[in-house]
Parts: C-alpha cells; sequence; structure tokens
C-alpha cells in the first residue's frame, strides 16, 4: 500500500479526500488534505535510530506543544502518522525572524515553561553531548570518511560539556530553524516537534542564533531578554559553550546523513559550512 492509500484509509475523514504533497521534509514527508471544507496537515514518518528520532516522542511533544496553544492543534496520531489542523500561514526565514525577536523570544519562554504541564507519559530526552557521542559512534561503525577527526571533536565536545555545566533543565524545540516558524493572522506557531525534549534552554537559544546568523548584538539582545537580565561573564561562557555544541551536533547530524539519507541535497557542503562554523566558534572559546 503506498503512502496516499494509507493517508485514505485514515478514520478521520468525513468525506472523499483530496491530497497534495508538501515539499520541504527532509526526515518526514507532508501532505495537505483537503476533507469537505477542511483542510489538514499530514504528517509521515518512521524512527530514524541513527538521528535518534523516535516518532512516538515526537506525538507526545507535538500533542503537549498543540494543548499549549504553540504547535497547531493535533488532530490525529497513530504510529509513524500525526495530522495537524491546517493552518495558511507564512513562513519564516532568517530575516522574519530576526524581525520577529521579540514575539519569538515569547514563544521560547512559553516553550520552556508551558510545555512540561501537559507532556503525558515517558518525558522525552534531548541531551546534545550524548547526541554527540552518539553520532560519533555510528560514524566509526559505518566508516564514514571523517573517522580520523571524531576523536578530536570527542574531546572538544567533553570540554565543551565541563565548561556548560551545571545545567538548568526546561522543555525544550531544540530545532529552531527559521521555517520551523510560521505566522497565520499575527500568530506565530512553531512546527516540527521531532527533535524536542528536555535540555538546557541554552540549546534552544544557541541554536536559534547559530541558524538564523545572529550578530553579537543580537545575541546579547536575546539573552538579556529571554532571562531578563544583563548577562554574566558566566552565563555567556555557558551560552557559547553550547552554542558551539549545538553547530557540533549539527555537524554530526550532516555526516551522518551523507551515508544514510537518500535526499537529493548536498550534505558534504552542509558538512563543510557546519564544521567551519564550529570550528571558529570554539577558537573563541579557548581564547
Amino acid at each position: 500500500m503506498n503512502i496516499k492509500d494509507s493517508i485514505k484509509k485514515l478514520p478521520l475523514w468525513k468525506n472523499e479526500i483530496s491530497i497534495d504533497s508538501i515539499t520541504g521534509g527532509i526526515t518526514n514527508q507532508n501532505f495537505l488534505v483537503t476533507d469537505g471544507q477542511k483542510k489538514y496537515f499530514v504528517r509521515i514518518g518512521e524512527d530514524i535510530f541513527e538521528h535518534l528520532v523516535i516518532r512516538k516522542n515526537e506525538i507526545i511533544a507535538s500533542q503537549a506543544a498543540s494543548l499549549a496553544n504553540i504547535a497547531p492543534k493535533l488532530i490525529y496520531s497513530s504510529k509513524g502518522v500525526i495530522v495537524f489542523e491546517y493552518i495558511k500561514s507564512v513562513t519564516y526565514n532568517s530575516e522574519l525572524v530576526i524581525k520577529n525577536l521579540d514575539k519569538i523570544i515569547k514563544i521560547i519562554k512559553n516553550i520552556h515553561i508551558e510545555i512540561p504541564k501537559f507532556i503525558i507519559g515517558d518525558p522525552p530526552l534531548f541531551w546534545v553531548f550524548h547526541v554527540v557521542r552518539h553520532y560519533s559512534n555510528f560514524l566509526k561503525e559505518n566508516n564514514s570518511p571523517y573517522i580520523k577527526k571524531l576523536d578530536e571533536l570527542i574531546i572538544k565536545s567533553d570540554q565543551l560539556n565541563k565548561i556548560a555545566s551545571p545545567y538548568e533543565i526546561v522543555f525544550c524545540h531544540n530545532d529552531f530553524l527559521p521555517a520551523n516558524f510560521i505566522e497565520n493572522e499575527n500568530k506565530v506557531w512553531v512546527v516540527d516537534w521531532e527533535y524536542a525534549g528536555f535540555n538546557t534552554p541554552l540549546f534552544d537559544l544557541g541554536g536559534l542564533a547559530s541558524n538564523n546568523e545572529f550578530s553579537n548584538e543580537q545575541e546579547i539582545y536575546l539573552l538579556e531578554n529571554y532571562f531578563d537580565q544583563k548577562i554574566s561573564a558566566e552565563k555567556m561562557s555557558k551560552y557559547l559553550a553550547i552554542k558551539c555544541a549545538s553547530l557540533l551536533r549539527e555537524t554530526l547530524w550532516s555526516m551522518t546523513s551523507e551515508i544514510t539519507s537518500k535526499i537529493d541535497f548536498n550534505y558534504k557542503k552542509y558538512t563543510d559550512e557546519n564544521l567551519n562554523k564550529f570550528e571558529d566558534e570554539f577558537k573563541k572559546i579557548q581564547k
């Protein structure tokens, strides 16, 4: 049975449905389903163990985000399938993220504070230093062309862990690419919860800054308005270490995708870009 036939057999439709593919998914397939006068966003994806993507955890996080009015309303879920209410919206780019930074800071605070109130069952966890080591082990086991770099990267990861500890733990989205923010009628929603889980808030803040090419002034604005205070040298040091770790995680994600992904995307170039960013940021920390 193909994917569209599987969608047609979902038990929530009231009418004969139409299904249109939505492009852009890297680790899943997305569809717009029209059922009479109503439209739905259907997200299809299996577990991806090499990336620690567990769809059960994504459903838990998506449901909590929906109940917290941060993600679109979740209508239905089953193994490998999530159905959301479709919201006609503008998808953000980095320019819109920066333009609407005050809104986004408020949303990040709500994610960190409100979503845990709605988490049901096993709490999803995303711990960047475990993720980095997991990727390193996977790459070694699969004869990655980057094997000679991995031990040095793990040593650097351990150094970052020491700088950034001890940790405050909140519930994080963990993947603040600009396209994961969408806006409809002046409300910003957050989508794509497959990496969501408990983590340090600095990971969300560092990921937002690095994914959207924030200037130093914009980073300071982000931190001071998130924490509602001037940022101490110690807090800045921890932030920079976690930001650096987020770049390392993105680098290893891309190295792994070079081996496993069947999507037509230049992962080698993406690996090189992120590795260079990581090395540049790590040098700043060492100064």
